[in-house]
């Protein structure tokens, strides 16, 4: 499978498939297609893969594109504006924040990654379940405004404001650190907690969180009159 990504802010990723060659997407997630990718709907591993699926953000049926009577397209958009990532979970599996599947090659698998801490689920923003991938080939990610990279060595931390952290490889963890001081807490605009993140292993953060874009535009939603 090849694959480009164009536009900005509302990207789409466009993927060309070989004869027989099939990708697995997201409900509702195709633009638009050559007219022979042949659809088919299905659970993607029976129920309890579509309840884990549910549990993360998910819908519980996914979408398989197979190729027929020759080489095939299939493009699929972003759903807010931000950036798709793709990432190749062959060397190491990926976490990602909930809701972040867009598509993956047949070979990925998804499941739910539950926060060991109570803490991290409960006031990191990213919540107690986020989303694994392994397996085999590349996935394509749906992530929140532009992505910074940082590669974190063993034992190396850094500090990350409440639902910046998009995702990172299984290597790394992730804790809660409580903000320092009561003035700062109430007063210095950034909450009362930071996720912390330990390496080793690979980081992506988003520079704007859906619910702060959220938080951004409702002063000028217009109110019942």
């Amino acid at each position: 499978m090849r694959y480009e990504i164009q536009g900005e802010p509302m990207p789409v990723v466009i993927c060309y498939l070989n004869n027989g060659e099939a990708i697995k997407c997201q409900q509702g997630a195709m633009s638009w297609m050559s007219p022979n990718m042949n659809m088919s709907t299905n659970a993607g591993g029976g129920i309890g893969k579509a309840l884990s699926r549910a549990f993360s953000g998910e819908s519980m049926f996914q979408n398989v594109y197979t190729a027929t009577n020759g080489d095939g397209m299939i493009a699929m958009a972003s759903n807010f504006p931000g950036t798709i990532k793709p990432m190749d979970v062959s060397q190491m599996p990926i976490v990602a924040q909930k809701s972040a599947f867009l598509a993956s090659e047949m070979g990925v698998n998804m499941e739910i990654f539950f926060q060991k801490r109570f803490g991290a689920g409960f006031f990191g923003g990213e919540g107690f379940i986020m989303q694994k991938f392994s397996g085999q080939g590349t996935v394509f990610l749906e992530l929140d405004g532009s992505i910074v990279e940082y590669q974190l060595a063993q034992g190396q931390s850094m500090l990350v404001d409440t639902g910046c952290l998009a995702a990172m490889e299984a290597s790394c963890s992730i804790d809660i650190e409580q903000v320092a001081g009561l003035k700062n807490k109430l007063f210095g605009g950034e909450g009362f907690f930071n996720t912390r993140i330990t390496g080793p292993g690979h980081v992506w953060l988003q520079t704007m969180p859906v619910s702060n874009l959220a938080g951004a535009i409702r002063p000028y939603i217009p109110t019942g009159a």
